[in-house]
């Protein structure tokens, strides 16, 4: 069985002054089998997604990165774990900064890791192959976020996710803020990025579409605890849990409509 790169085992997190927010949860993120985080606003996805990035620590049971406890204060863990789990948010909009060009924004995530290739050469390089990745043009280095549609700055967005060319990447509701053909296009461009990079792709989405087309395994959140975890197929399929049931049966969808007279 492959060893899972990273992982929550029996997390609880609680911010202070209130009550639980996750209790005992447990997932893993093993290569190349995408996970998906699904649950109603509130369940605790986008929390378990900050403690799997390292934004918050959990108040009980522990993070695991290639076999070992995250921990904040060993640097290289910390290094390595950066360099290796990348993210990509939901707001196209707010997740760029607007002051600075798209070449400097792509490269942040080189600077900050204080890779090898920063020699400018080089950095441009990497800037320019992580764009073509994304169907960006290199000459998109040269101008800035508002010069772009919502569904481009995504791509801009996880261009600068995989230009440390990372293992794992944590996804917040991705295409949630985009229009439905732009969705289409942005889901496409993951599922290629999964193929021909090896990249294991981990994601909050109420979308169970994106989670059928993209992840292999999905984990259910009800109130803080998973209550049905599996392969997607059977998850959607066979839910055993009432509340994956009620969930997706409250799926939109379009009224049946008789097929027009010729």
């Amino acid at each position: 069985m492959t060893a899972a790169v990273l992982a929550a085992q029996g997390v609880g997190f609680a911010y202070r002054g209130s009550g639980p927010v996750l209790a005992d949860v447990s997932v893993e993120v093993t290569p190349g089998r995408g996970v998906a985080l699904v649950g109603e606003s509130g369940a605790g996805k986008t929390t378990l997604l900050r403690l799997l990035l390292g934004l918050a620590r959990p108040t009980s049971g522990r993070i695991v990165f290639d076999g070992a406890e995250l921990s904040p204060r060993d640097r290289a863990q910390m290094r390595a774990f950066r360099r290796g789990v990348q993210t990509v948010f939901q707001d196209p909009y707010s997740s760029l900064d607007p002051r600075q060009r798209v070449g400097r924004i792509v490269a942040e995530p080189l600077r900050s890791l204080g890779l090898p290739t920063t020699r400018p050469a080089s950095m441009d390089e990497h800037v320019a192959a992580a764009l073509e990745a994304v169907g960006l043009a290199p000459e998109t280095a040269r101008r800035y976020p508002h010069e772009f549609s919502g569904g481009q700055r995504q791509r801009i967005a996880i261009a600068r996710a995989i230009v440390c060319e990372p293992r794992v990447l944590l996804a917040d509701e991705p295409v949630s803020a985009l229009d439905v053909s732009t969705r289409v296009r942005i889901v496409d461009l993951l599922a290629e990025l999964r193929e021909t990079r090896g990249l294991t792709v981990v994601m909050v989405s109420h979308d169970l579409a994106v989670v059928a087309t993209l992840c292999q395994h999905t984990a259910v959140l009800e109130q803080g605890r998973i209550v049905e975890q599996g392969d997607t197929a059977a998850v959607l399929g066979s839910p055993r849990h009432p509340y994956t049931r009620r969930l997706i049966g409250s799926v939109p969808r379009l009224p049946h409509r008789p097929p027009a007279n010729p």
